[in-house]
């Protein structure tokens, strides 16, 4: 079967998105490519990129929430130290953590829940 298309960005609704921008820059040592009042993007040149949008409004996921959500999953090398350092980044790590030691939990400012894993 031939591809039909490509992942080229992952959108994300929030209230400040060059805040949200500036977050996940730190988190994946991404450039932000661009940015204005109601959106903010950041990306490597290899991978599909991030892009933040502002919806008037806007109220963030709760977790965990029956209604279910999609996530971002990010592989990491040490799964404590960055977890630590990503918390000093303005995330937080919620009470509710269903990975047994397999990946972590955190929300970003703006409360979107993402997780962190080994990959082993």
């Amino acid at each position: 079967m031939s591809v039909l298309a490509q992942i080229s960005t992952v959108v994300i609704d929030c209230d400040d998105p060059v805040r949200l921008a500036e977050f996940y820059s730190k988190v994946t040592g991404w450039e932000i490519t661009c940015s204005g009042e109601d959106y903010a993007s950041l990306a490597d040149g290899k991978q599909p990129g991030l892009t933040f949008v502002r919806i008037e409004g806007y109220r963030a996921p709760g977790w965990p929430d029956d209604a279910g959500h999609a996530h971002l999953d990010f592989t990491v090398t040490d799964l404590e130290e960055t977890v630590g350092r990503i918390l000093a980044l303005g995330a937080s790590r919620p009470e509710f953590q269903p990975g047994k030691d397999q990946w972590v939990v955190l929300t970003d400012p703006e409360g979107h829940p993402f997780c962190l894993t080994t990959g082993a």
